[in-house]
């Protein structure tokens, strides 16, 4: 990381790895999240001034039939930011339970016995561990 970072047609620069990486990579990304943010307050803005009086919008009971009816009346294409937070804000809780209960099982198995066990063995046995349910369906056929 402290070589002089080599940029486009091999050409060598004054700055570092390290300062490529950390400093205008990070920046770039940084900028471009920035910009979608300010993006997402704008659709946010005009997605509710444009449907709060919408009689279709005002019987809904939760995100889920929200998203459900974005799609059904194409209107995710419009507010495509507004459409990835429902998204996110489904997935997320979801997404996050089935984390945690791999990590739960993952000490469960992560044993001080087992921490001298390579890790692509303890990641098949962990497989195992987590997926029973598809692990049951698998037959164990004589070859």
């Amino acid at each position: 990381m402290q070589d002089y970072y080599v940029g486009a047609r091999n050409r060598m620069t004054t700055k570092t790895n390290r300062f490529h990486f950390e400093v205008e990579i990070f920046n770039t990304v940084v900028d471009l999240i920035d910009l979608e943010y300010t993006d997402l307050e704008r659709q946010l803005e005009i997605f509710y001034h444009s449907y709060i009086k919408d009689e279709c919008f005002t019987t809904l009971k939760g995100i889920s039939e929200l998203s459900r009816l974005l799609v059904s009346t194409e209107k995710h294409r419009s507010y495509p930011l507004v459409y990835k937070l429902l998204k996110l804000d489904l997935i997320l809780p979801v997404a996050t339970a089935s984390v945690k209960r791999c990590f739960s099982k993952m000490k469960l198995l992560k044993t001080d016995l087992r921490n001298k066990i390579d890790d692509e063995f303890l990641n098949g046995t962990l497989l195992c561990y987590v997926e029973t349910e598809t692990l049951v369906k698998v037959k164990n056929e004589k070859m």
